[in-house]
């Protein structure tokens, strides 16, 4: 759905072909307003579908995956202020995680929710929520 709707702008879907496709029956991103969602996405490279071993090598992927689907909406992550994290092994990858994690994103950092999740063959996924910068 696009355009307007009583003066509110409507959700639109936001699409890279330089990410993984969707696993499911989900929008990569939504719109909405000055706000872009993106769905969790996870490490898998957009063309070859492969997976690193490492949660570090993962975390780079994935980080890879989430600022093509941001740009794709003339975004980056420099505009990301909120992030949601799933790492499959919460204890032994978190420092690992974030130490890439802090490479890709400047001050004031997004904030964040970093849990520990059952995820499918992964090791780390991300969502974030990202505003649109106004002039």
């Amino acid at each position: 759905m696009s355009g307007e709707f009583g003066g509110v702008a409507a959700k639109r879907a936001v699409h890279s072909a330089d990410t993984p496709p969707p696993a499911g029956g989900y929008s990569k991103a939504l719109a909405a307003g000055p706000y872009l969602f993106t769905s969790g996405l996870g490490p898998q490279h957009p063309v070859t579908g492969a997976v690193a071993d490492t949660v570090a090598e993962q975390t780079r992927q994935v980080l890879a995956n989430l600022r093509a689907l941001l740009r794709a909406d003339g975004l980056d992550l420099d505009d990301v202020v909120r992030a949601t994290v799933h790492l499959q092994h919460l204890k032994r990858d978190f420092a690992a995680y974030d130490a890439v994690y802090r490479e890709h994103f400047t001050e004031p950092l997004p904030v964040r929710t970093t849990v520990g999740s059952d995820l499918m063959d992964i090791l780390v996924e991300i969502d974030v929520v990202a505003l649109r910068r106004t002039s």
